[in-house]
């Protein structure tokens, strides 16, 4: 379908569309015509991610002065389907211009013939495939101009009858796009980028077994004194010669060469076309950033400081900012600025140091030149010294915060010199053993402090000086580079000491926006003895306020953001555009209900005070057995922690419980460990796959809960045990929630409901992921059932959540199970399906008539109301 949506010609890949996606799209229109931010919440499976790619490629074609779209997902998998999603959206452009343009040739003929064109009819026929509404000129896409201030004529194309009822997107298109103008008609270029380990193509390399490793192979290969060393020994004529990349030899080689042509690569074809060049994937792409027009990576590219820097930092202002899935982000902010440094970790920065001060030692005897020039470097700002642009393949390190002093600044002399650097590092790692054996003592225990009150106790302490502490991330990336340090991931501890100084110092003035928490058990053992220092950022408005300022808008979007009000609050900014949307049915595909007793009318509830009563125990095992008896195919059932799951299996096993649900369904359990768990996953897929039936244990919070997709026989229920609260007795969380309650005035009870709730959402979302797909949600908890807490849910899960539903015991649950389940066994009606899909026509009825438009779209227009479609 292409429509014309408030003035924008948009390519959308079916030829119908949903009410939410058409307001989901328009409510994105208005935050990009406005250049602000904007919140949308979209219910799960309705299409969310081909709205915004649709919309965005849309508005990027018709302001060829837009930036980039960066499109920002959590996993790799999410990454690839996003991808997927992108081929099809640009494979349908594509069409509908070729289409275009052949019905231009005729047309253009007519016109050389005959001028007179006043009795030509508005609606002709097209070739099959897609319904057009609105021309963009294909032999120039920047033509798609408003000409001395005018809308150009548009005519519509409809498509042949005996195609009405195909309403399938065009096949995607991956990989390098040749044909006609390149990849959407335009020469679009959308890459992907992820880690080393997700990119290589070196068969040596390959064979580490984890990332660090991937990448400490990787640097033994890439780096410029490595090649240096590699080239002199080749001109000497040397026989041993050092073990280089041939991959990244050939890219380098290429040199201006190296360029790609239009197309879409997710990882796959990056590698795949990466190898057929003989050029490394990994570089060849962190090169073509600045080439693209759309860039899909993980969040931490985007909010990591770290990683930011190498990756973001040529971006154009005018670049739009997709946040996918954002429901955990202020999460992911607080996650990118804390350190926390524990004995094991302090014992080996004292070895890594040892390691630098033998190597300096070795360096001054044999290379002295190289030290000298590293001095004079450091005399100059790290701009000047080049530390903040070093080629791609040397940026191993960089700081999560580096204030505009410490960039411009000389390096203090203090730390100048290596050994003097060395030797000051050595302090700061004593004074924080010294702080955590006090901490471990007899007289110890939990200690918190403020950033410049552990400052000052370590000037005194240490009699360092607050102003190098600064620049101590930056100087040991200096130190590092100079001594030919390929293996970066050995001083992991101690650049994590350096980390901790830095970001202690810079934040150290003005509002406490860190908190250091010292703590003699940070282990999650019982019994094990792990002091801890923690610097907690306790403000997730740090990590996400340069982009807010920097570009003009970030889109962050989930299936869950309910209540969405608090997110402007917790990132501080002004979203232009907040919106939570309903979802349209033409059945009830979802039913939740909240049990609150078991079969005995005993309460039910993971309180602290109740999770340990064996009936309640008892009567979630009987809860699960009798659900699994009854549910066909696949059930995933979500615990509040690992340990608690750990637990009530530990009990159901002794109960006979785990021996009666495998009568029903075979059991899977997810662990800490990812290989296991996707190992189960995926035989947890077989056993549904062959009709078997499976139930999957799981973790709210944990891996399975953000990125898995439960769709059709894989998830028919999802049972969420008790209410996924943060653990309440943790000091970091109480020092974060001080700080909301102290500068947002957001009360401690109302962010632990919106995080529980919004997690919650999240376990339940998986089950459901087309309008014909189908399931349950059993919120299992007695707290469910009051306002304050499922007033917190979607309101499309809240829309359905009536009060039949409400205050169930178990015999009355399995009674609307099976009533539910026998309904939604009849075939799909597909009459009442297409009902709830707009046709071309009724889509372009909601557009405002032409009387009304104004030249500014979106800069006072009316909010989309919610709809209860």
């Amino acid at each position: 379908m292409r429509f014309d949506l408030d003035g924008l010609d948009v390519f959308f890949p079916f030829d119908r569309i949903y009410l939410e996606q058409h307001q989901y799209m328009r409510g994105l229109k208005q935050s990009l015509d406005a250049g602000g931010h904007c919140l949308l919440e979209m219910p799960t499976g309705t299409g969310k991610t081909v709205c915004l790619l649709s919309l965005i490629t849309s508005y990027q074609f018709a302001n060829p002065d837009a930036g980039k779209l960066v499109y920002c997902t959590r996993t790799v998998p999410e990454m690839n389907s996003v991808m997927l999603e992108l081929g099809t959206v640009l494979a349908y452009r594509a069409e509908q211009l070729q289409l275009e343009m052949e019905q231009q040739l005729p047309e253009s003929k007519s016109d050389d013939n005959d001028n007179d064109n006043a009795d030509m009819p508005d609606v002709e026929q097209a070739p099959p495939r897609g319904e057009e509404t609105g021309s963009t000129a294909a032999d120039d896409a920047s033509s798609n101009d408003h000409t001395n201030g005018r809308k150009r004529p548009r005519k519509v194309y409809r498509r042949n009858k005996k195609d009405d009822n195909d309403d399938k997107a065009v096949a995607p298109q991956m990989g390098p796009i040749s044909d006609g103008r390149g990849a959407g008609g335009s020469g679009v270029l959308a890459l992907c980028l992820s880690s080393r380990r997700n990119m290589c193509v070196n068969d040596r390399v390959m064979q580490e077994s984890d990332r660090e490793a991937v990448d400490a192979a990787c640097r033994s290969m890439t780096a410029t004194w490595v090649l240096e060393r590699a080239s002199k020994q080749q001109q000497d004529g040397a026989s041993a010669a050092i073990e280089t990349c041939t991959y990244f030899d050939n890219f380098q080689a290429a040199g201006e060469a190296t360029s790609m042509p239009s197309g879409i690569y997710d990882l796959e074809e990056l590698k795949k076309w990466g190898k057929s060049r003989g050029w490394c994937p990994y570089y060849l792409t962190r090169q073509a950033i600045n080439h693209a027009n759309i860039l899909v990576f993980n969040y931490q590219y985007m909010l990591d400081p770290k990683v930011a820097k190498m990756v973001s930092k040529e971006l154009e202002s005018e670049s739009i900012i997709v946040f996918d899935e954002a429901h955990n982000i202020d999460s992911v902010c607080i996650e990118a600025l804390s350190v926390t440094i524990n004995e094991r970790g302090l014992e080996q920065a004292t070895r890594s140091l040892g390691r630098l001060s033998s190597e300096v030692s070795r360096i001054k005897s044999s290379d002295n030149q190289r030290l000298q020039n590293e001095y004079q470097n450091l005399v100059n700002g790290l701009i000047d010294q080049g530390l903040l642009n070093a080629p791609a393949n040397e940026s191993g390190l960089a700081s999560n915060a580096l204030s505009s002093d410490v960039l411009n600044e000389a390096v203090p002399g203090n730390i100048r010199r290596a050994e003097h650097f060395v030797a000051f590092m050595k302090k700061i790692v004593e004074h924080l053993k010294a702080r955590l054996r006090a901490v471990s003592g007899p007289n110890g225990g939990v200690q918190s402090e403020t950033p410049l009150a552990f400052l000052h106790r370590m000037m005194n302490g240490t009699s360092l000086e607050a102003k190098p502490l600064k620049f101590a991330y930056s100087r040991l990336a200096s130190l590092l580079r100079t001594l030919e340090v390929s293996n970066l991931d050995d001083f992991n501890a101690l650049t994590d000491v350096a980390d901790f100084a830095t970001l202690l110092s810079t934040y150290s003035d003005g509002i406490a926006k860190f908190a250091i928490i010292m703590e003699p058990n940070g282990s999650s053992i019982p019994g094990a003895s792990d002091p801890v220092i923690q610097l907690a950022c306790l403000d997730a408005s740090l990590a996400i306020a340069p982009l807010f300022k920097r570009f003009g808008s970030v889109i962050i979007t989930s299936g869950t953001l309910s209540p969405i009000d608090l997110y402007p609050k917790l990132l501080q900014f002004e979203p232009c555009v907040s919106e939570s949307l309903q979802m349209s049915t033409f059945r009830p595909c979802i039913r939740p209900m909240v049990i609150t007793r078991g079969s005995d009318q005993l309460a039910v509830s993971t309180k602290f005070d109740d999770r340990g009563d064996m009936g309640v125990v008892r009567n979630y095992g009987a809860m699960l057995v009798d659900l699994c008896s009854n549910i066909p195919d696949g059930v995933v059932a979500f615990f509040t922690s690992y340990s608690y799951m750990e637990s009530i299996i530990s009990e159901w096993d002794g109960m006979g419980v785990l021996r009666q649900l495998t009568k029903s369904k075979l059991v899977f359990i997810e662990t800490k460990d990812v290989v296991e768990t996707t190992l189960a996953l995926d035989n947890y897929r077989r056993a549904c796959d062959s009709g078997r039936g499976a139930v999957f244990l799981s973790v709210a919070r944990g891996k399975v809960s953000e990125g898995i997709n439960f769709d059709r026989h894989y998830g028919r229920a999802v049972i969420m045990f008790g209410v996924p609260f943060q653990y309440t007795l943790s000091h970091v969380l109480r020092a974060r929630l001080e700080y909301l309650q102290t500068h947002y005035q957001i009360r401690e009870q109302d962010f632990l409901n919106f995080d529980a709730l919004r997690q919650a959402s999240q376990c339940v979302g998986r089950v459901i992921r087309s309008k014909t797909d189908y399931g349950l949600m059993v919120f299992a908890d007695s707290r469910y059932n009051r306002h304050d807490k499922r007033s917190k849910l979607p309101k499309w899960i809240q829309t359905f959540l009536t009060e039949q539903y409400l205050n169930l015991s178990t015999d009355m649950a399995l009674h609307h199970v099976k009533q539910f389940l026998r309904h939604m066994a009849q075939p799909v009606d597909q009459v009442a399906l297409q009902s709830v899909l707009l046709t071309l026509e009724e889509v372009e009825r909601m557009n405002p008539p032409p009387e009304s438009e104004v030249t500014t779209a979106g800069a006072g227009g009316a909010m989309i109301t919610e709809s209860n479609a």
